[in-house]
This record gives structure tokens, C-alpha cells and sequence, in this order.
């Protein structure tokens, strides 16, 4: 039997409570964990309209923090208008070794075909959490879909922290894991004909953060850039990350987002993992995205 069976009582019970109504946005969770999708936003319009858009600003803020990841659909934006969406919400954060589209570095290039040695994002992970300053948020668009497949699923890290037991979460505070770019940055992109960097990031950051606008805290390990945990025997760091990423990768902490044309994900790095399918060889998948720029997680 699984580890994770037969545990769905009280640890699993983290239903979102409901807050006041939104005035600008609607608002539909996909789950009552994790995602929701958000009508009544046209992004092209919101960026070239500051006074009309501050509103709308501020309540996809909230519905990010009430919810990790957030959808809009039939979104037809530039690159441009993606950038300048993305600009609302902080400064873009350049990523250390993906190609971009166009002549912005802050635009990074999403695309797999059938002659694609891989695709972006097939293991759960954070994204780039191997730098010191990790990205608060990631924005993507995207333009072309398969017929079928190529779903991405999001995980709620909240809901992987509050599961823990008590004694698991006193034995992980204060404990620092090391993130590094380098096993999986180094050649991952030659297909596109991008060189190597001399070096790609790595940094301590601590095993359980504390998201900086919530104040709630958050499981911070992922497999896709966590090599060890700090301070204890090698053995006793594999076993103890093989648990917690099997324990994050629950399916009751999850969300599973179906994209269709034009679609945009929005989704929280500080605490939410995802995971890109890519199950639908030969036909294509492309768009873009765009980076915010995040804080030390502390």
C-alpha cells in the first residue's frame, strides 16, 4: 500500500476558506486546494490602460494568493502586451540559461515538436530555484496546443507543509537544502543552438519558507533543482528528500490545467510546484514566458 493511502483525514483537510466577493474578476477554483480560473480580464487591454486596470491589478493579486495559480483564457496578446503584464507585478527576472523570442532576453522562447529531444518542464519543480533570489512568479502564454495532452499540473506546497507531521516539521525548521543549475542547465538547450555559460547558479535556501505577502509557510525542495540537504549525512538527505518529494507530488494537493489557444497560466514559485506533460509527440507545442523577479526565501 502507498504511504499515502489511507491518510486522507484531518492533515488533508486545507480547504480554502471563501473571502469577500470580487468586484472587477471572476473568479472559478478548479479545485478547492489550488488554481482558479479568472474571467473578465482582457490582459491587451489591462496593459495599455493603467488607470482602468489598477483595480484589476490588485484583485489578480489577491485571487494568485488565494489560489497559487491562476488561468485566463482566449488572451490575445504580443509580446509586448506579455511583457508589459508581467512588468505589473515586479521587475522580469532573466533566465540563466534559456533562449528568448524576439529581441527581450526577458521573453523566454516555450517550444517542443517532433524534433524536440525534450520538452520544457517534465519533472516538478520551482522554477530557476537554484538562484539566490529565486522568481516570485512565472507568466505563461501559450499560442499553439496539440490536438490533445499537454497539460501541466500545479502543486500546492502550503498543503505539503500543513500535512507534515509535527515532528517532520520540527526536524526540518531551520534546515537549508542546496538548489543547483549546473546538472541541469549545462547542454539542455543545444537543440536551439544556445552555447553554454562558463557557470549556472546554485544557493542554500531554507527546506521550509515563509511566503513574504502571506506569511504562511511552505515546503521548498523540489526534484527537478534540489541536490542535498545541508548539514547531515548524504544517505539521510537522499532518504529524507525521496520522502518529501513523494509526499509533495500528492495528488490531493494538485491541480491539472487543460490549455487550450491563447490560454495564460499565472502561477506563485514561493509556494507552488509544477509539472509540464509532454505526452503528445509528434504534434507541436509553443508559446512564451515571462519571469517576476522574487527575494531570498527566508
Amino acid at each position: 500500500m502507498s504511504s499515502l493511502s489511507g491518510r486522507q483525514g484531518p492533515r488533508y483537510r486545507h480547504l480554502a476558506g471563501e473571502g469577500e466577493p470580487y468586484e472587477t474578476i471572476g473568479v472559478e477554483k478548479l479545485t478547492p486546494i489550488i488554481g482558479a480560473e479568472i474571467s473578465g480580464v482582457d490582459i491587451g487591454a489591462m496593459v495599455s490602460d493603467d488607470i482602468r486596470s489598477n483595480r484589476q491589478i490588485d484583485e489578480i493579486h489577491r485571487a494568485l494568493a488565494e489560489n497559487l495559480v491562476i488561468f485566463f483564457r482566449d488572451q490575445h496578446i504580443t509580446p509586448q502586451q506579455h511583457l508589459a503584464f508581467g512588468r505589473k507585478f515586479g521587475e522580469l527576472h532573466i533566465h540563466p540559461a534559456a533562449p528568448h523570442e524576439g529581441d527581450d532576453p526577458a521573453l523566454m522562447k516555450i517550444y517542443a515538436d517532433k524534433d524536440s529531444p525534450r520538452a520544457n518542464g517534465e519533472g516538478w519543480h520551482s522554477d530557476v530555484s537554484c538562484d539566490p533570489e529565486p522568481p516570485m512568479g512565472s507568466i505563461l502564454h501559450i499560442r499553439q496546443c496539440p490536438p490533445r495532452g499537454g497539460d501541466t499540473l500545479f502543486a500546492n506546497m502550503y498543503a505539503a507543509y500543513d500535512a507534515l507531521s509535527d515532528r517532520m516539521k520540527t526536524y526540518l525548521g531551520g534546515l537549508t537544502a542546496l538548489h543547483d543549475g549546473e546538472p541541469i542547465y549545462r547542454g539542455l538547450y543545444a537543440n536551439y543552438g544556445v552555447a553554454d555559460r562558463p557557470s549556472y547558479p546554485s544557493a542554500e535556501h531554507p527546506v521550509i519558507r515563509t511566503h513574504p505577502a502571506t506569511g504562511r509557510k511552505a515546503l521548498y525542495v523540489n526534484r527537478g533543482f534540489t541536490r542535498h540537504i545541508v548539514g547531515i549525512p548524504r544517505d539521510e538527505s537522499d532518504a529524507m528528500l525521496a520522502y518529501l518529494y513523494q509526499h509533495a507530488e500528492n495528488p490531493l494537493f494538485q491541480c491539472r490545467f487543460r490549455w487550450t489557444e491563447n490560454a495564460v497560466a499565472f502561477w506563485d514559485n514561493r509556494c507552488a510546484q509544477h509539472r509540464a506533460m509532454w505526452d503528445y509527440w509528434p504534434h507541436t507545442r509553443a508559446g512564451t514566458r515571462v519571469t517576476i523577479k522574487g527575494e531570498r526565501p527566508v
